[in-house]
């Protein structure tokens, strides 16, 4: 006897694959960016993420089948395919996020991860118990661990390569990668036949239903993995704000400096921590774009703003988020090039155009479209001055008398 199920459980586990994807590939985006325990957190996460919506998916779907015969679940069998789940999609993660990425690590870590999904949707098949015999076809198991190594691929390609060049966002990502592991459950669930044994069914009914018991591990589910978001996610709501000089500020003089023949080996050691930097720079910067890395040219840096633990790089068109600290973003880019002006600011001293005191403390003009202020610390101005070879600019008081 062939299997049906309920169409509204089903739409509820795919939505559950598609919330658990989401996330997972959300955190996952992130481990190849940060470092010491907000990389483990990140794994962490991303893996619980995964393995919660893949194995509710999975719970789910079998919640939703119509089956003709009094079934229960066995605990321990319910358990283990859980840890199964998470376990493997934890190993992938690591083994591909810290053992390195290489193509043969890829695929292997994708074989290793949709086996072991296979194998945690089977073990979840074993927990059903009742008056029935559970026979699966041949075909839908090949299909179904095919399916499964395939959508643990993608799972990996996205999270570890694919934001290293233009794809889709992560949004989409989280929308196939949903669908593709709803289509593995559902055909594993199309071979299955069931065979009545013929006994009396249980006079006892299940303390909650079928349905029930579905919307209970799908708001669990929402809520772990939501946490998960809310915890490693960093905001995003927040936007670069270069802090603007005071309202009278324009009507002070302004000094006009385009710096395009700056040399290339500046010293700017005076400057607060750029003297200490390596003797070898980056000449990208990684920053993200609809949940996307990108890798960002240091030519096409304008400023860098700090914001918390975090930074936001301004290219004159975009503000892009990046997981880095100021202090990591001003190590890796060139000091001859870069300066930091403030604490919680970086500028591109080719891009320079104009600086200004305001009060005790100065300014820096940017040569953008529209042009952007960034605030510069009193101590650092003199060095400023020196290095982009501009006079001594007027105060206040001076450009009133």
């Amino acid at each position: 006897m062939t299997v049906t199920h309920e169409p509204w459980l089903v739409l509820l586990s795919i939505l559950i694959a598609i919330q658990g994807s989401f996330v997972g590939l959300r955190l996952a985006v992130q481990i190849p960016l940060a470092v010491g325990m907000r990389r483990r957190a990140l794994l962490a996460g991303a893996a619980l993420s995964l393995g919660i919506g893949i194995w509710s998916m999975h719970f789910i779907g079998m919640l939703a089948a119509r089956l003709p015969a009094e079934i229960d679940f066995l605990v321990f069998p319910t358990l283990l395919s859980f840890l199964v789940c998470v376990l493997v999609v934890g190993l992938a993660l690591v083994a591909v996020a810290i053992e390195g990425r290489a193509a043969w690590r890829l695929a292997a870590s994708a074989i290793f991860m949709g086996a072991g999904i296979a194998t945690m949707h089977y073990i979840g098949m074993s927990a059903l118990h009742g008056a029935a015999h559970l026979d699966h076809a041949a075909w839908s198991v090949v299909a179904s661990v095919g399916i499964a190594i395939v959508t643990s691929g993608g799972a990996l390609w996205l999270a570890f390569e694919g934001g290293r060049r233009v794809v889709l966002p992560v949004s989409a990502s989280a929308v196939a990668l949903g669908l593709a592991i709803s289509g593995m459950h559902y055909t594993a669930m199309a071979g299955l036949t069931l065979h009545p044994l013929g006994l009396p069914a249980a006079a006892q009914s299940p303390v909650l239903s079928s349905d029930l018991l579905a919307i209970l591990v799908a708001v669990v589910a929402f809520l772990v993995t939501g946490i998960f978001f809310l915890i490693l996610v960093p905001d995003r709501a927040a936007r670069l704000a270069i802090e603007p000089g005071p309202a009278a500020a324009p009507s002070l003089p302004m000094v006009p400096k385009m710096p395009a023949d700056l040399p290339q080996t500046t010293s700017l050691g005076p400057l607060g921590g750029a003297g200490s930097a390596p003797l070898r720079y980056s000449d990208r910067i990684p920053a993200e774009r609809d949940g996307v890395t990108l890798m960002v040219p240091a030519d096409q840096i304008l400023a860098v703003h700090a914001n918390a633990h975090y930074t936001y790089i301004f290219t004159g068109a975009d503000q892009l988020f990046c997981s880095l600290s100021i202090g990591e973003v001003e190590r890796r880019l060139d000091p001859g090039q870069f300066a930091r002006v403030h604490r919680s600011h970086i500028v591109s001293l080719r891009h320079v155009a104009a600086l200004r005191r305001v009060g005790d403390h100065g300014v820096v003009q940017l040569n953008s479209r529209p042009p952007v202020d960034v605030p510069v610390s009193r101590a650092k101005i003199p060095t400023l001055r020196r290095i982009l070879s501009m006079p001594e600019p007027p105060t206040l008081s001076e450009a009133a008398s």
